[in-house]
């Protein structure tokens, strides 16, 4: 009898476990002002409170990285291969070393002027498909 209890509460943790898993697979998405927890005066902890700096500077951290995210959304689906060439590594937007419009010419074989003009075009295609007005 003793097996048979045991092995059902193991089924039932384990079916609990399975739904709390299964629910977190779902929500995908989390505020940092959402409740984490409780201290040890029994007040709400939220994952802001943990993080160790203040709630702005965690919040402008996390809406510039939005922001990088949507620049490189827009970036490959906007620009050309040419133009997204120029601008990383006019940039460095993807080893960090920003390359002059001489030394990317010399890679591409191309004028330093028509690498300007690529930027150029690039940097505007881009201001337009952010919506902004000229």
């Amino acid at each position: 009898m003793t097996i048979i209890k045991c092995f059902r509460n193991e089924c039932i943790e384990n079916e609990i476990l399975m739904t709390i898993r299964a629910g977190k697979k779902i929500k995908t998405e989390v505020s940092l002002q959402d409740p984490i927890g409780v201290d040890r005066e029994g007040n709400e902890i939220s994952l802001i409170d943990i993080l160790g700096t203040e709630p702005d500077e965690v919040l402008n951290e996390v809406e510039l990285k939005m922001q990088i995210k949507k620049l490189y959304q827009k970036m490959s689906s906007v620009l050309k291969k040419r133009e997204l060439m120029v601008l990383e590594l006019r940039y460095g937007i993807c080893n960090g070393g920003s390359k002059t419009q001489r030394e990317i010419a010399k890679m591409l074989g191309i004028s330093r002027s028509y690498v300007s003009r690529i930027e150029k075009r690039a940097i505007k295609k881009l201001y337009k498909a952010f919506d902004y007005k000229e």
